[in-house]
């Protein structure tokens, strides 16, 4: 019997052609406080277009938070497809509602209410894991709400503009918004590929490796690399519900900047090799 062998054949390369994803690669994402919420939109919106990118963990503050709980449910319920859906229902929601009402706590509780189910993001078969990072509005302290204590309360207050609105009650304390990603702990060796940082103006965000003593040529290995997405148009996040209505075609402006600036970095910084430190991984995307 004659034993074929395999014939190795050369493939053409294409100029500017996308390259092939590893089908495993998993994201940690992180949503600053300071990034504007339709911009976040439009980077999740783009990273669930990739087949072979996972979301991993996803850490958030800031009007991120609610959009990331949202992103948790739609997956929870109907995949990639079910948490792109909900991600756009929910802004229609906040373009609608903000014509109307006069309340913004009750219009930002009401919107969430409609929009997830606490408990579906709150079980282990959820395929993210969702932290939602708060400030003490008494002592200043940050707090991370995950697993068994996320609520649509710690939410909300993550959602919360400090001192333009009222601190959330928790368990008897007060919490809102603005939670310091320093206090973040360090990028353990864990099975996300990257760690994407979104944010609404330029500012350096870098987790230290947990283990420095690692040799540079094994520190990639056990170290995530950071990346950095930011809005070079950024405006402040705090105008979205502090002026009567909130115009669809401009937050339909502000997703697709965030698309692009995702799709930049799929193109690019998604390649970065394993020979590299996580410091020298880190990019971003203006």
């Amino acid at each position: 019997m004659q034993i074929q062998t395999a014939i190795e054949t050369e493939r053409p390369v294409i100029a500017d052609a996308r390259p092939a994803m590893d089908d495993r690669q998993i994201v940690d994402i992180v949503l600053a406080s300071d990034a504007h919420g339709a911009f976040v939109w439009g980077v999740l919106d783009r990273m669930l277009d990739e087949p072979g990118l996972s979301f991993g963990n996803i850490t958030a503050s800031g009007f991120g938070a609610m959009e990331a709980a949202v992103l948790a449910y739609g997956m929870a319920l109907g995949g990639r497809r079910g948490a792109r859906t909900a991600l756009a229902n929910f802004w229609r929601r906040v373009s609608h509602a903000s014509m109307f009402a006069a309340d913004t706590a009750s219009l930002l509780r009401s919107i969430l209410e409609q929009s997830i189910d606490i408990a579906e993001i709150r079980k282990k078969t959820c395929p993210v894991k969702l932290s939602i990072l708060v400030s003490n509005a008494r002592t200043d302290a940050v707090k991370i709400f995950t697993g068994d204590q996320l609520s649509i309360e710690a939410v909300l207050a993550a959602a919360t503009i400090p001192f333009l609105f009222p601190a959330v009650e928790i368990d008897g304390d007060t919490y809102w918004g603005d939670g310091d990603l320093s206090a973040l702990p360090p990028a353990q060796p864990v099975e996300a590929a990257h760690r994407l940082a979104v944010t609404g103006k330029p500012a350096l965000f870098m987790t230290p490796c947990a283990d420095r003593r690692l040799p540079a040529s094994h520190r990639a290995i056990k170290c995530t690399p950071i990346h950095t997405i930011f809005d070079s148009l950024h405006r402040a996040g705090a105008s979205l519900f502090t002026r009567p209505w909130t115009d669809w075609g401009e937050l339909t402006d502000m997703r697709d900047r965030g698309r692009q600036r995702a799709a930049d970095w799929l193109l690019t910084d998604h390649l970065c090799l394993d020979e590299r430190s996580s410091a020298d991984c880190k990019n971003r995307y203006f």
